[in-house]
């Protein structure tokens, strides 16, 4: 399989393309994804990233961000470092339980202890302006009001193209929400004449709840609970936050539990997948047949409720052991 077939599986969108495809001739790529540690992550941070991220670790040099400064920007944990780093081991031993074995893991704290991080960082936000960081403030979940009230906020973006920078990535890697920050690094190296990192930009999943009725996209949250799957739900907890999500017969967009089978079963679900339908069992094969089975009505939301629950325990369960013996109350 080409190098661009395994970035573009399960990628929601690539900027761009043809910069993507000329990675199949380079030696020694570097790439790196930034995560922010804020306590427990759930399914799609940490099962399907690590799981993506896996399958092309031996093609390229990955490395992977802890963002505590950033964390700590963004107020997550009570901006407490100390609980946020330990929110970044929780990262570190989950992805290596999901896979990614390979990369290295890297704290934001090391790089901003450079000098040459910082001479880096004014450079670069000399080619930027306010109005383009505000523009970008969605990345960290944030808005211009709330910059507003506490001006490190404005930091993040720049801080965000700086990593870039100083790791001299070839390609980032994020969910859609962090395609601002990439943009604005593209955009940035144009003006300082330095190469445009690859865009690669995975699916967000939705909510468990589903959607707002204004039809708004409502993300899972770790911070909501009920909303997501955590690495650290057993099977019973599984059950009942998938039993008890929104999941219209016959409808796949905007479907969170359709969605987990997209976005994570199917793409990395190593074994064969079976649902039963209303003229018996269903091997699923792909995402064009799932989809097509489940809008047809061949396949109804309990029987995929019970299929999502009972292959997401498996998959999450290395993520899961990979926390036993560890102190978790903090992040309760």
């Amino acid at each position: 399989m080409h190098l661009i077939d395994k970035i573009s599986k399960n990628t929601r969108e690539i900027v761009t393309r043809d910069d993507a495809e000329k990675l199949e001739e380079k030696r020694g790529i570097k790439s790196y994804i930034g995560i922010e540690p804020s306590g427990i992550p759930h399914i799609a941070t940490a099962v399907m990233w690590p799981r993506k991220l896996a399958e092309i670790q031996h093609d390229m040099k990955i490395t992977v961000l802890l963002a505590d400064w950033h964390a700590m920007i963004n107020n997550k944990l009570h901006g407490d470092l100390e609980l946020i780093r330990k929110g970044g081991e929780i990262l570190r031993r989950t992805f290596m339980a999901e896979g990614l074995t390979e990369a290295d893991y890297v704290w934001a704290s090391d790089l901003v202890s450079s000098s040459e991080y910082w001479r880096m960082f004014i450079n670069t936000a000399k080619k930027s302006t306010l109005k383009r960081v505000i523009r970008a403030l969605p990345i960290m979940g944030r808005s211009e009001t709330d910059a507003e009230k506490d001006f490190s906020m404005y930091l993040y973006p720049i801080m965000q193209v700086t990593d870039i920078f100083y790791l001299d990535v070839d390609v980032a890697f994020g969910g859609m929400d962090q395609r601002h920050a990439h943009m604005l690094a593209r955009d940035i190296a144009e003006k300082m004449k330095r190469k445009k990192v690859v865009s690669v930009h995975g699916f967000l999943l939705s909510s468990l709840k589903g959607n707002t009725r204004m039809d708004n996209f409502v993300k899972m949250s770790k911070s909501d609970p009920n909303s997501a799957i955590l690495v650290t739900d057993d099977l019973e907890h599984i059950e009942k936050k998938i039993n008890a999500a929104y999941c219209p017969p016959q409808q796949v967009e905007g479907n969170p539990v359709a969605e987990i089978m997209k976005y994570i079963i199917i793409p990395y679900y190593e074994k064969d997948i079976e649902i039963s339908g209303a003229n018996g069992k269903i091997q699923v094969d792909g995402v064009e047949m799932f989809e097509g089975s489940y809008q047809k009505g061949d396949i109804q939301p309990p029987e995929l409720k019970h299929t999502v629950s009972t292959i997401l325990d498996e998959m999450i369960d290395p993520a899961r052991k990979s926390l036993e013996g560890i102190d978790l109350s903090e992040f309760q």
